[in-house]
């Protein structure tokens, strides 16, 4: 049974130490998410209320999770620390603070659980731990997104002591909703490391069998073309010209538009003998 495990094993081999690319996903997509939540969490913009009857319009209501601020459109100002126990009151709240807090602290429970794991300077990561860390990512994400599809599809219905006209989604309900997303997409591709699929290819292996099958092939040796030299050499131009037309290339052949001045001098007063040239004669 061992023995037949240790072959199980060797059946695959990692022919880079590159960290797999659903690690680096994973590890990227979590922190960004945990990033995210924190500020979703925190920030007191969960939902803003407007068009109050005994208050200036401009005056704008932030409601939070932990914290109610007042402020207004014409400044940047802002009145934090508010009281309002019928909003504190009701049940979304204390259970959106439970899972936020929650999600925040799984998170980084399942980052401190890839960190050993992923351990891009081994020769292989640790899948078991990987998978495990994923789990955790995608668990965190889930109930990040939980009280903020709850808060939303009950915005209009949380009550309030102010009364209000106007109701609108804040800020942090968009940025839980993709930090929510990044974890749970990065956990689930992280958890995908559990099985090999692909070909190996999600874990960056290879068979053994292809590996040691592309080693052993005898490399090709690149084919040699000779290509013919476009200039011709000398012996080769003379022989192409017929026997009758051929001439010494040491005769001295006399182009009169080459001639210089003195030698054309030299034509128009001919001479025999170093004397002058006469026709009559």
């Amino acid at each position: 049974m061992q023995s037949n495990f240790r072959m199980t094993e060797r059946e695959w081999i990692r022919t880079s130490m590159r960290t797999p690319g659903i690690l680096i996903f994973g590890m990227v997509m979590a922190p960004c998410g945990w990033i995210l939540n924190l500020v979703t969490t925190v920030a007191p913009n969960w939902r803003t209320l407007q068009g109050f009857t005994n208050l200036p319009p401009d005056r704008v209501i932030e409601q939070g999770i932990f914290d109610i601020c007042i402020a207004s459109t014409a400044t940047e100002r802002q009145q934090c620390n508010q009281k309002d126990t019928a909003y504190f009151s009701n049940n979304i709240i204390n259970i959106a603070k439970g899972m936020m807090l929650a999600s925040l602290i799984v998170t980084l429970i399942g980052i401190a659980v890839a960190i050993p794991g992923v351990r891009c300077w081994r020769a292989r990561p640790q899948w078991a731990i990987c998978t495990v860390a994923g789990v955790l990512i995608f668990c965190s994400g889930v109930l990040t997104i939980i009280p903020v599809a709850w808060y939303t599809h009950i915005l209009q219905d949380i009550t309030t002591s102010t009364q209000r006209i106007d109701v609108r989604v804040g800020y942090c309900i968009v940025l839980g909703y993709i930090g929510g997303i990044f974890e749970v997409l990065g956990g689930f591709v992280m958890a995908l490391g559990w099985c090999r699929c692909c070909g190996g290819k999600n874990r960056g292996e290879r068979p053994i069998e292809q590996v040691l099958g592309s080693r052993s092939q005898p490399q090709r040796t690149p084919r040699r073309v000779d290509v013919p030299s476009l200039t011709p050499t000398r012996s080769g131009a003379a022989s192409s010209i017929p026997e009758s037309n051929r001439y010494s290339l040491d005769d001295d052949v006399s182009f009169p538009r080459a001639k210089s001045p003195a030698a054309r001098s030299g034509l128009s007063n001919p001479s025999f003998n170093g004397k002058p040239y006469d026709a009559d004669l």
